[in-house]
């Protein structure tokens, strides 16, 4: 029976290639013993390497940074897929990780190629009957070249140095999500358009608070996010996560957080807390929780060596590829369910509430955290001290954990939204992807409107703006709106997003960001006028 020796032969020298082939390609990382990070060229080798050997990857570029280097996005399928359109009739989950946001954070980047190499050619491609796989692993390009062994000297490695935290524009890609002011965060928005993940990681490092975890993780923590996604990411998707990479592979884990101040550790006898990052959609999580899908946020601890960095990461991400394998059904499920649900609470006349204002509060009950402890550590390269986690030392203290966010205030969300034409605020709309649409007939109707009382303006910048906030009052007013006037209508998928950006007492919309700054004055109405009652109306789409 020859023919089937040499199939079983076949099979032994594909799986003694593969196995060669998973040893051989490494990462300057590992062909450094974790000395160094991967640079932007040596990014694109790889994935040109795993292209070469392997018929389940596509790649793609989806967009160029703001020195025009392009931004790789791996297509990991066992279906040929290659378009979004291929990916949703496949059925599958479409799962995307992104790493090197901040570029001193490198061991996500690191991780990434791993996993990358392992879902194509080793254990974890079973996967891929299930679940559609992007990667982005070099997100922030341009701050990755501009590796210094002085940049985030504190960490416990790469001790030849790491990028820099902001792009070339001095922008905090992390901070970017609603006023998209760079080309990487418009073009990453282009990709959740078009892709539209079910799922997407961010995959990070740690500064600041000595706790005794090896990871730490979010998930969106907006309160105008769906109820479903809240429940779902802190009930069970993240509890299971976490149990498992403990079970496993032994790594500590829980929620992100810092002790108050970002203080390093709570002084003895001290009363202390631990509390949660922010709620604000300008935060990757936060913002995908507000376009109805789940988020989740890696922070390896960067006191830990860096080869355990990429591990912990590495290791967290499979944890949640399998999760998402054993759950697919309900995920897509329940990605839908949320648009549909946005679509049903602002097709309707009944009134909806939605924050403006938000506040930290407790877990129901105190928790014990895991405080740690830290050693200094000399880095040959540079001279500096760096700090090392001391893996077993721990000390649990039990102490509120403001882990969740609640609404202060709320208004009443509209059906639309109306105003006169203006070209900067349509084009952040589209970039979003929120369909926008001018009317093609006069309308008269009656809305809300804002009268301005104050106007204040943020004297720090911060991330090239002055924030700005305001406060009025809204009244009712019949208003007639000539052919052209811009129609936002909120009964839409991304309708909690359209809130956000357009009511002028949002805390993290287009006002705080200043695209209104020309129409704001105490005393005015501002531009932007509530439509609450259903209309018909005729518009046409502007695309």
């Amino acid at each position: 029976m020859p023919s089937i020796r040499y199939f079983f032969v076949a099979i032994l020298i594909c799986a003694f290639s593969a196995n060669v082939f998973m040893q051989d390609l490494k990462t300057r990382a590992e062909s450094t013993n974790f000395e160094e990070t991967t640079r932007y060229d040596e990014v694109l080798q790889y994935i040109n390497e795993l292209q070469k050997r392997s018929p389940l990857i596509r790649v793609e570029s989806f967009g160029e940074t703001f020195e025009k280097r392009k931004m790789p996005l791996m297509i990991l399928s066992d279906s040929g897929i290659s378009t979004p359109a291929e990916a949703r009739m496949s059925g599958k989950p479409v799962i995307f990780i992104m790493a090197n946001i901040h570029a001193g954070e490198v061991e996500g980047k690191e991780a990434a190629l791993n996993l990358s190499k392992r879902i194509l050619f080793g254990d974890l491609k079973p996967l891929l009957s299930k679940l559609t796989i992007l990667i982005a692993p070099i997100y922030n390009a341009d701050g990755n070249e501009k590796i210094d062994v002085n940049n985030r000297t504190a960490q416990y490695g790469p001790i030849g140095g790491v990028g820099v935290r902001e792009n070339s524009q001095k922008y905090d890609l992390n901070r970017d999500y609603i006023k998209l002011d760079s080309p990487e965060a418009q073009n990453l928005v282009n990709l959740f358009n078009r892709w539209d993940p079910q799922l997407t990681v961010y995959l990070h490092t740690t500064n600041g608070s000595y706790h005794a975890y090896h990871l730490t993780y979010s998930q969106a923590l907006n309160p105008n996010t769906d109820q479903r996604i809240l429940d779902f990411s802190r009930d069970k998707m993240m509890p299971t996560i976490a149990k498992n990479l403990l079970k496993n592979f032994k790594f500590r884990s829980y929620y992100y957080g810092n002790f108050p101040g970002f203080s390093n550790q709570p002084k003895p006898g001290e009363k202390t807390q631990w509390e949660a990052f922010t709620h604000q959609p300008r935060i990757g999580q936060n913002y995908g929780g507000i376009r109805n899908r789940l988020t989740i946020l890696s922070e390896a601890y960067s006191y830990l060596p860096f080869k355990r960095r990429i591990e912990v990461t590495e290791r967290f991400v499979e944890e949640i590829f399998k999760f998402c394998v054993l759950n697919s059904a309900q995920i897509m499920q329940l990605t839908k369910a949320a648009d549909e649900e946005t679509i049903r609470k602002f097709s309707g006349n009944e009134a909806v509430d939605f924050g403006v204002a938000f506040k930290m509060i407790p877990l129901a009950k105190p928790v014990e955290i895991l405080v740690g402890e830290v050693e200094k550590v000399k880095n040959p390269r540079n001279g500096k001290d760096m700090t090392a986690m001391l893996e077993d030392k721990i000390t649990p203290i039990k102490m509120e954990d403001l882990g969740n966010f609640a609404s202060t205030r709320t208004v009443k969300a509209p059906r639309a939204y109306l105003f006169k034409p203006d070209s900067k605020i349509v084009e952040k709309l589209l970039q979003h992807g929120i369909t926008v649409e001018e009317l093609t007939s006069e309308l008269i109707v009656q809305v809300d409107s804002f009268k301005i009382e104050t106007v204040e303006k943020s004297k720090r910048p911060f991330q090239g703006h002055n924030e700005t906030k305001m406060t009025g009052k809204f009244s009712q007013e019949k208003v007639t709106f000539p052919v052209g006037t811009i129609l936002v209508r909120t009964a839409q998928p991304l309708g909690r997003l359209v809130f956000y950006l357009l009511e002028p007492e949002s805390d993290d919309g287009l006002v705080d960001w200043n695209f209104f700054d020309s129409y704001l004055e105490t005393g005015k109405t501002f531009p932007v006028y509530k439509l609450m009652q259903q209309e018909n109306i005729a518009s046409r789409i502007i695309k």
